[in-house]
């Protein structure tokens, strides 16, 4: 990778390709998300999570039930209207100049980085295009949501909101499938939670982002109908 800062003279004329690939992540059945964007994700996708090193937590879309499986892809698109942000983004990545500012830079091997068929980055007499306008805004929101990721989801720890779970998915003659280690939100302490606990998760946001990750995961049954399918086919 060969990351260097965007110039809008030197630039001008550069278009960089939108699409999805294996080789640009996409192909993955569990993909990071932030709980920035849970809003979004929750309508289309279950929310779940996992423990990494030092038990720190992460939060995840669930996307197909084999490793590398992301039902959620029509060839080089995506079928849904919400895709992560960290795949959102493309082969950009925002950096701070010399003046301390945030800048986006580039990585010029991406194999989508000037390719004919790809979307302007500039217009043509100055100012940012359309697509550059939507990656800067996806590369502020990532860096808005690595800020307060950890934060948001050791306090949904913290109240007791998270259980560990077996997820086990019958598909008849198709067979089955058992995801383990993944944590989701306890529906019955989320109805239970009372007093100052409530109150606090409340005021900070916490509860409306617990409520829509409990949500999500009806989003299962879309998962089991598109495996079904993928399979029939």
């Amino acid at each position: 990778m060969t990351f260097t800062t965007l110039d809008n003279v030197d630039d001008a004329e550069l278009r960089v390709a939108v699409r999805a690939a294996a080789n640009f992540g996409d192909h993955a059945n569990l993909l990071p998300i932030f709980p920035i964007e849970f809003e979004e994700a929750q309508r289309e996708l279950p929310i779940v999570f996992r423990r990494g090193e030092g038990q720190s937590l992460r939060a995840y879309i669930l996307l197909g039930l084999d490793r590398g499986e992301n039902l959620f892809l029509d060839g080089d698109r995506w079928t849904t209207r919400f895709i992560p942000a960290i795949q959102r983004r493309g082969p950009f990545a925002l950096a701070r100049g010399d003046d301390g500012e945030a800048v986006v830079q580039v990585d010029r091997d991406d194999p989508r980085v000037g390719a004919a068929e790809g979307q302007p980055l500039f217009r043509d007499h100055g100012g940012d295009a359309p697509y550059l306008a939507h990656v800067r805004a996806t590369l502020h929101l990532l860096a808005e949501g690595a800020q307060s990721e950890r934060a948001i989801l050791a306090d949904l720890d913290a109240a007791g909101l998270l259980r560990s779970v077996t997820l086990r998915i019958d598909l008849g003659d198709a067979g089955g499938y058992e995801l383990t280690d993944l944590l989701t939100i306890d529906q019955t302490k989320l109805a239970g939670l009372s007093g100052a606990v409530l109150e606090r998760l409340h005021a900070n946001g916490l509860l409306r982002a617990a409520t829509m990750a409990a949500a999500s995961l009806g989003n299962v049954e879309r998962l089991i109908e598109l495996k079904t399918l993928k399979d029939a086919a």
